[in-house]
């Protein structure tokens, strides 16, 4: 297992990451984290008892440009469970970059159920190990539309550092 801790400015988590089910989802967030491509992005999302979101903007929600998506690797019998981690994506079931989330409940209807659009689900890779009363402050903060984008922290809470410790 790899552990990662995700500083932020609210706190720190410690995520363990699941390269045995999920190893390109979990390499490809640790070339972001190696890159130093999240220090600086914010947490963007915040749907309150759903998820939260970040790793894709920086400040005033500036896109950063990201490296190439990955394959779905959602077929991997991990569920989008209260606190577990994965990777964002568009409509697209293979265009996960840099985003991730956090399931702030278990989020049945993001699992995996079949090889069509609608089924393929969201890649769970990790689970916050510590930190969940972080992710509960985060969960708290209140939100608004900001810049275009709908469920945005009204005050910017920023990923400062994610460091691999193992």
């Amino acid at each position: 297992m790899t552990a990662v801790n995700l500083k932020t400015t609210l706190g720190t988590l410690v995520l363990n990451l699941f390269p045995d089910k999920a190893p390109k989802s979990v390499e490809n967030f640790l070339a972001y984290a190696r890159a130093g491509f999240y220090e600086g992005t914010l947490i963007h999302r915040v749907i309150p008892d759903f998820v939260i979101q970040g790793g894709g903007f920086g400040p005033s929600m500036t896109q950063k440009p990201t490296y190439e998506p990955i394959r779905n690797e959602a077929k991997n019998a991990l569920r989008n469970t209260r606190g577990t981690v994965a990777l964002a994506r568009t409509s697209d079931p293979h265009s996960a970059t840099s985003q991730f989330f956090i399931n702030l409940a278990d989020n049945d209807f993001l699992n995996y159920t079949s090889p069509t659009p609608d089924g393929w689900g969201y890649c769970v890779f990790g689970q916050v190990q510590d930190g969940m009363h972080v992710v509960e402050d985060i969960n708290g903060v209140p939100t608004g539309s900001r810049y275009g984008f709908k469920d945005v922290p009204l005050t910017e809470i920023l990923i400062e550092k994610v460091e691999i410790v193992k």
